[in-house]
């Protein structure tokens, strides 16, 4: 089983940008999907975006598309979330998550996940 950290949030103006780690341990990371999702107060959870374990394809939320980017180093274990273009509405605790598949917008697809890092964005 992978084990997943966040890292990199807090608080940034809307319109700035912010970058988003995830630390995976163990020697398969580069063969999963890697999965971005986000839980705003008093929402669930949904799904914000993907990359394949070459790093060759994403997916994203249709809110982020354009605005965020996702990339990954198996050499180093980690993903990653470009945030551009922050809005006050992409406020939340973002995780990471892992997925044997690619394609999917479930967290059901999703298997390790990450303990999550707080992003605010200010008006």
């Amino acid at each position: 089983q992978v084990q997943l950290v966040e890292s990199g949030g807090g608080l940034v103006q809307a319109g700035g940008s912010l970058r988003l780690s995830c630390a995976a341990s163990g020697r398969t990371f580069s063969s999963y999907t890697m999965g971005w999702f986000r839980q705003a107060p008093g929402k669930e959870r949904e799904f914000v975006g993907a990359i394949i374990w070459s790093g060759g394809s994403t997916y994203y939320a249709d809110s982020v598309r354009g605005r965020f980017t996702i990339s990954r180093d198996n050499a180093k274990n980690t993903v990653y979330l470009h945030m551009n273009s922050l809005k006050p509405e992409d406020t939340a605790v973002y995780y990471c998550a892992t997925t044997r598949g690619f394609g999917s917008r479930l967290e059901i697809d999703f298997g390790s996940w990450g303990q999550g890092t707080q992003v605010t964005v200010s008006s």
